[in-house]
């Protein structure tokens, strides 16, 4: 029988982890250099890239302020809903898809972080020619998502390996 995690959720787990950290540790520098006043602002390439710190109580870049707590339990929900998929209607055994999930994962659990702790999410990473300002968490969920999308556009039918209650009998075999 294999031990711990079955092989399709160690990639995911150890990439949604990762993000998570880094969101988590790129929130604390922000409100190191920035301070915890709202608006403030700092150029990096001009005036095409700033970090600019804002207290975001909506979804990714700033839409639907206001309703923390829906988006909260919206982003628990979503996120269960893409694990299911995932193990049911995706190839899970391949490693794009897996990097997409943990990074898709690890963004909602960095962002829901902030949402239980404070309400809000910090975001600051503002293109200024791009509607919205937002953090590490909501790149990771939006890169995730277009590269997963892009990939099933592009493969199109393959189709999902056998279900996790089969993985212990082939690691077995294949160990």
């Amino acid at each position: 029988m294999t031990r711990g995690l079955p092989r399709i959720w160690l990639v995911p787990a150890l990439i949604a982890i990762v993000v998570v950290i880094l969101d988590q540790l790129t929130k604390v520098w922000i409100l190191q250099l920035l301070g915890d006043v709202p608006g403030t602002s700092v150029p990096l390439l001009g005036d095409w890239l700033k970090f600019t710190y804002v207290r975001n109580t909506g979804v990714a870049f700033g839409m639907f302020q206001n309703i923390p707590q829906f988006f909260t339990f919206t982003s628990i929900l979503i996120s269960i809903g893409a694990l299911y998929f995932y193990r049911y209607h995706l190839p899970h055994h391949n490693p794009l898809i897996q990097i997409c999930l943990g990074a898709i994962i690890g963004g909602a659990v960095g962002n829901i972080i902030d949402r239980v702790r404070q309400g809000y999410v910090v975001d600051f990473v503002h293109v200024t020619w791009f509607p919205g300002i937002f953090n590490f968490a909501d790149a990771c969920i939006s890169c995730g998502v277009v590269a997963m999308a892009l990939y099933l556009t592009i493969k199109g039918d393959e189709q999902p390996a056998a279900p996790v209650a089969d993985e212990a009998a082939l690691g077995e075999q294949g160990s």
